[in-house]
C-alpha cells in the first residue's frame, strides 16, 4: 500500500504528484502490461542479452 505523506497546506496536485511518482517506482503497470501479451522464455532471454550488451557498450563508451 503506497503512503503519501502530506504537509499542512500542501496543494492538492503536488500531493497527487507525489503518489503518482510512487506508483511509478512500484512498478506495477509495468508488469501489467507485461503480462497482457506472452512472452516466450527465449524472446526473454534475448531481450535481456541484447539490454546487457547495449549497456556494456554505453559503459565502454563512458570509459
Amino acid at each position: 500500500m503506497i503512503i503519501v505523506q502530506v504537509k499542512e497546506g500542501e496543494n492538492i496536485e503536488r500531493a497527487l504528484k507525489k503518489f503518482k511518482r510512487k506508483f511509478e517506482k512500484t512498478g506495477v503497470t509495468k508488469e501489467l502490461r507485461s503480462r497482457q501479451a506472452f512472452q516466450k522464455p527465449s524472446v526473454v532471454n534475448r531481450k535481456k542479452m541484447m539490454k546487457a550488451v547495449y549497456v556494456q557498450q554505453l559503459r565502454a563508451v563512458e570509459a
